[in-house]
């Protein structure tokens, strides 16, 4: 809802508290004329003015609450920021056409795995120590064939983003 509109029903709710209290009033003033042995002396008069003013000072204050909702300047509305993203450059094959029998074997592994595993992994399914799956990797990195990623004590080998 607006401020404008927040500010109307606040402004209405202070004016139906007024009538209320006009009613409120005039009923307990009956009660008093009818109940009240000492005429217009009775000290209920008095506190039937205190609550009156206390009930009223209160429904103004509401109702000043509503011309503020009302004359106060509407809400920044939020924009939203669309940015575009730059389009990635295509694809590229792999071209295993350059690579050792080792390499096309590290690539066609990865590629059967959905495009990456841990390089223990790896190296278990290729039967090599480790210093040799080192160099291979390094080799097929420097060539942008794959990635290794760190995850805890070991690493998973992915394949770049290719067709």
């Amino acid at each position: 809802m607006k401020n404008k509109n927040v500010g109307y029903l606040v402004i209405g709710i202070s004016l139906v508290i007024v009538a209320i209290i006009i009613i409120f009033n005039t009923g307990m003033k009956d009660i008093v004329d009818e109940t009240c042995s000492h005429g217009s002396e009775c000290t209920m008069y008095d506190t039937i003015k205190t609550q009156t003013y206390l009930s009223l000072a209160i429904s103004g204050l509401v109702f000043i609450i509503g011309l503020f909702l009302i004359l106060s300047r509407p809400e920044q509305v939020e924009k939203i920021v669309i940015k575009k993203v730059k389009e990635r450059p295509k694809k590229q094959t792999i071209n295993i056409n350059n690579l050792d029998k080792d390499e096309k074997q590290i690539i066609s592994l990865l590629q059967q795995e959905n495009g990456g595993m841990f390089q223990a992994t790896l190296m278990e399914k290729m039967d090599i120590g480790k210093v040799k799956t080192t160099r291979l990797l390094d080799k097929l990195e420097a060539k942008q064939l794959i990635e290794r990623k760190r995850r805890g004590m070991n690493n998973i080998v992915v394949l770049k983003n290719r067709d």
